[in-house]
C-alpha cells in the first residue's frame, strides 16, 4: 500500500523580513555646520565648575571679605540655572533672563557687574538666532565689560579683547577694521608694539573695533595690561594665561586683584570651551 507523502508545512519565507545588509545597516550622519551653535546652559556650567575647583583660592585672595569664591560660584550656577529654565529662547532673552535673575539673587558687587555684562551682552545679540563660535567672542568680552578699552586717532575704537583673543583663537568679529597705527606713528606704534608682543609676533598689530573714537589712547590701561602680562609669565603662566590676564586688568572686573583672578579664570575657562568647539567643527 502507497504511503502518502507528508504534508508540506507552508512556505513563510515571503513574509520575513530582509535581513540588513552594511548597505541597509549604516546610518547617515547629519552634514556638520560651519559653525557650531554654543549651548549657554553647558558654557557657563563649565565655569561654575572651574568656579567650584577655584573657591578656596579666590576666598584667599579676596582679603578684606574673604568670600569672593563663594560669590563667584554662586553667580555662575544663578547664570546656569537662568540658561537652563530660558533653553529654548533666543540668547538675547536668555542673557537678558540671567541678568534678572543674578540681581534678584545675588547682592555682591560681582554679581552686579556679571549681571551689568549680561544685560549688555542680551542688547548685542538682540535678534540672533543663536551664538556659534565665530560669535562667541562678543559675548566674553562683553561679559567682562572688556570692550571698547583702546581708541585711537586713527578713528577706530579698539577693543582690546576681540584684537587679542579673536587672531588667537582665529575667530572672526563682526565689526570693521581699524589699524592701531595713527597719523603720527607715535602713540599707534606703542600699541601695535604692545599688542603684538602679547600676540608674540614683532609687527604692528590690528585691531577690531567700531569707528567714533576720540583719538585717545589711554596709556594707563596699556601699561597695566602690560604689566599684568609681564607678570604673569614671570609667575610660569601661558601665554593665553598671562594675555587673559592683561586683558581682565583693564575691563570692569580690574578694579580689584581677586576680581581680576577670577575674571582671568572666568575668560580662560569661556575662551576652552569655545575654543575645543572651534576645533572640533
Amino acid at each position: 500500500m502507497a504511503t502518502k507523502p507528508a504534508p508540506r508545512k507552508p512556505s513563510n519565507m515571503g513574509n520575513k523580513p530582509a535581513q540588513k545588509t552594511s548597505a541597509n545597516s549604516v546610518s547617515k550622519k547629519p552634514v556638520a555646520n560651519a559653525t557650531k551653535s554654543i549651548d549657554l546652559s553647558k558654557l557657563f556650567g563649565t565655569v561654575a565648575k572651574t568656579m567650584a575647583q577655584n573657591k578656596t583660592q579666590l576666598n584667599t585672595a579676596d582679603t578684606y571679605n574673604h568670600d569672593h569664591g563663594d560669590h563667584m560660584v554662586e553667580i555662575f550656577e544663578v547664570i546656569t540655572q537662568a540658561m537652563k529654565e530660558k533653553q529654548n529662547a533666543l540668547p538675547a532673552d536668555q542673557l537678558a533672563y540671567a541678568s534678572q535673575l543674578l540681581r534678584a539673587k545675588s547682592q555682591s558687587g560681582s554679581a552686579q557687574l556679571y549681571a551689568e555684562g549680561l544685560s549688555d551682552a542680551a542688547t548685542q545679540f538682540q535678534g540672533a538666532k543663536s551664538i556659534n563660535t565665530n560669535t562667541a567672542m562678543t559675548l566674553i568680552q562683553t561679559l567682562l565689560g572688556a570692550q571698547g578699552s583702546i581708541s585711537t586717532s586713527g578713528g577706530g575704537s579698539n577693543d582690546m579683547l576681540g584684537s587679542l583673543l579673536g587672531g588667537l583663537m582665529g575667530t572672526q568679529q563682526p565689526a570693521p577694521q581699524a589699524q592701531t597705527q595713527n597719523q603720527t606713528g607715535g602713540t599707534g606704534d606703542l600699541l601695535g608694539s604692545l599688542l603684538g608682543g602679547l600676540m608674540g609676533g614683532g609687527q604692528t598689530a590690528t585691531a577690531q573695533g567700531q569707528t567714533g573714537g576720540d583719538g585717545k589712547i589711554d596709556i594707563g590701561d596699556l601699561l597695566n595690561a602690560g604689566m599684568a602680562f609681564s607678570q604673569t609669565k614671570q609667575s610660569g603662566g601661558s601665554n593665553l594665561d598671562a594675555i587673559l590676564s592683561a586683558v581682565v586688568s583693564s575691563s570692569k572686573m580690574g578694579d580689584s586683584a581677586h576680581r581680576s583672578q577670577s575674571g582671568t579664570l572666568v575668560a580662560n575657562t569661556l575662551m576652552q570651551v569655545v575654543g575645543q568647539m572651534t576645533k572640533g567643527k
